[in-house]
């Protein structure tokens, strides 16, 4: 199988696609490289590997780019609300405006699987102790709001023939090669490093995470599941849901056994917490294969 990755060499693709290439696929990398081209540079002795610096909103590009590729993991994005504030209309153009395009040319170019990387923050806050994939999605920001128009476009294609699965991640957290340090989890590990301080803002909120070698499996996984178990299917993907002091403690006993660290809390009006159910995907897909979860 030929899996085209869009987004392919940000923070969860850097561990993708070598993971990809290791279990025997061919991979297309397609990403605008804006932190530098060399991230790859390890595997270029690999045949099975592809790369194209491009557009996701250059269409003729796609078009061209997807040509003998049987599967799409879509990762390209605006990834996150505060760099979407920046620019709100670049990351429409990007987040939204061209998606449906795309799913269109991965129609038409016969692609067979179309796995697309939403986000659990389109449930916004519940009061809920396990927010389900059956629950109304209300965002909160642009960011969340059209990855779940998204999610709406990529359904309403799915057919006998155009298997289309949506995940919806908890926060991911953990080194990859292209090092993302603005998630919680890296925030507060980074900053126990290197100043031997774990700031907490808050504390009692909860926050999901998930290791990148999780997520990365479970994108595989879902890739290799029978079609019967993922046509037309939503699955929320996490491990437990921590509060953000739980976090910290655990990040300053980790990092305490390297250096001294010591844990500061500061006081917040956010009191915003989420808390997702990651149930349905441990008992639909990893205990039909046998796998724990």
């Amino acid at each position: 199988m030929h899996v085209f990755v869009p987004g392919g060499a940000g923070y969860v693709g850097s561990r993708l696609v070598p993971a990809l290439l290791n279990k025997g696929y061919s991979v297309t990398v397609y990403d605008l490289y804006l932190y530098g081209e060399r991230l790859f540079d390890d595997l270029l002795q690999n045949p099975r590997l592809k790369q194209i610096k491009g557009d996701i909103r250059d269409l003729d590009t796609m078009h061209q780019a997807l040509q003998g590729c049987d599967a799409v993991i879509h990762l390209a994005c605006i990834s996150n609300d505060p760099s979407f504030e920046l620019n709100p209309q670049l990351g429409k153009s990007i987040n939204l405006n061209c998606f449906e395009p795309f799913v269109k040319i991965a129609i038409n170019q016969g692609i067979k699987r179309f796995i697309y990387a939403s986000s659990s923050s389109v449930y916004g806050v519940k009061k809920e102790p396990h927010v389900t994939e059956e629950m109304s999605l209300e965002p909160l920001t642009d960011y969340s709001l059209f990855k779940a128009e998204c999610e709406k476009i990529l359904l309403k294609y799915a057919s006998n023939d155009f298997i289309c699965t949506i995940l919806r991640p908890a926060t991911v957290c953990g080194y990859a090669f292209r090092q993302r340090l603005d998630v919680v989890v890296n925030i507060l590990t980074n900053l126990a490093y290197h100043t031997g301080q774990v700031k907490v803002t808050g504390g009692s909120q909860m926050r999901p995470n998930i290791h990148i070698e999780d997520m990365v499996q479970a994108y595989i996984h879902v890739l290799e599941s029978p079609k019967k178990l993922i046509q037309n299917e939503i699955f929320n993907v996490g491990y437990h849901n921590h509060t953000v002091m739980e976090l910290g403690k655990m990040t300053q006993e980790i990092v305490g056994k390297k250096r001294a660290v010591d844990l500061f809390v500061e006081e917040t009006n956010d009191n915003r917490s989420y808390h997702v159910s990651s149930e349905k995907i441990l008992k639909k897909l990893y205990a039909f294969t046998g796998i724990g979860g």
